[in-house]
């Protein structure tokens, strides 16, 4: 790990990003959200997280998927590949200054929604290993597309599964095969922040957290894959 590399893929980050307002401003949309939401007067826990969820995609994944479809666009990204940095470099440096944004505007927004979870520390664990996920998500998306138009375009769908998702098992009484939603990371989140409310065992808490992690050790498995092939083709 070069700490001098990470740093500098950072703030190359960092200036795209700043410069790329189309994709900068989507930081405001779950704020927004949890500003209005917050008025609305909240009682479920499945309310307090409208904006959460929406914002790891539209924020997290969206903005990481953006920022990388950019760096292809432009062929920078191939230079990069072809540099000292190693995977582990590159692959860091470019999440962290998405890891930042997120966790800033993950926080703003349960504050500005109203939560006050029981206990943030197991809570913070499911809001980390989420946010690694869903930058792995953007990753993998971004490295399938070609440019940021077509990244735009594809990260719709994981939009819509995984922002929307948890109000499909509302359905599910209907649609028995929609209680497949049950396990998306979005809806896990929701379960475990209702355990933390009441009394909970230890299967409460672990059950959510490990399938969040086994997205996230699917997905970023698969998102070196593809970019180990990107880099040699």
């Amino acid at each position: 790990m070069n700490l001098t590399r990470i740093h500098a893929i950072f703030m190359k980050d960092y200036k795209e990003f700043s410069r790329n307002y189309a994709v900068s401003t989507m930081v405001l949309l779950p704020l927004i959200m949890a500003l209005i939401y917050n008025q609305t007067g909240i009682e479920s826990m499945q309310g307090y997280f409208l904006p959460v969820n929406p914002a790891f995609v539209a924020v997290t994944s969206f903005v990481q998927c953006c920022l990388i479809a950019e760096e292809k666009e432009r062929n920078t990204l191939r230079s990069l590949m072809l540099s000292p940095a190693t995977l582990f470099d590159i692959l860091l440096g470019k999440s962290l200054l998405v890891f930042t944004i997120s966790a800033i505007t993950i926080i703003l927004s349960v504050y500005l929604v109203g939560y006050n979870p029981a206990n943030w520390l197991i809570l913070g664990m499911a809001l980390f290993l989420s946010a690694v996920f869903y930058i792995g998500l953007g990753t993998l998306c971004a490295l399938f597309t070609k440019t940021i138009l077509e990244a735009s375009v594809a990260i719709l769908p994981i939009m819509l599964i995984f922002s929307f998702g948890p109000f499909a098992l509302q359905l599910s009484g209907k649609y028995p095969i929609l209680q497949i939603a049950e396990w998306l990371p979005s809806a896990q989140i929701i379960l475990l922040a209702e355990s933390i409310e009441q009394a909970y065992t230890a299967t409460d808490i672990m059950v959510p957290i490990i399938t969040i992690l086994v997205w996230s050790i699917i997905t970023w498995f698969f998102t070196i894959v593809l970019y180990k092939k990107t880099m040699v083709d």
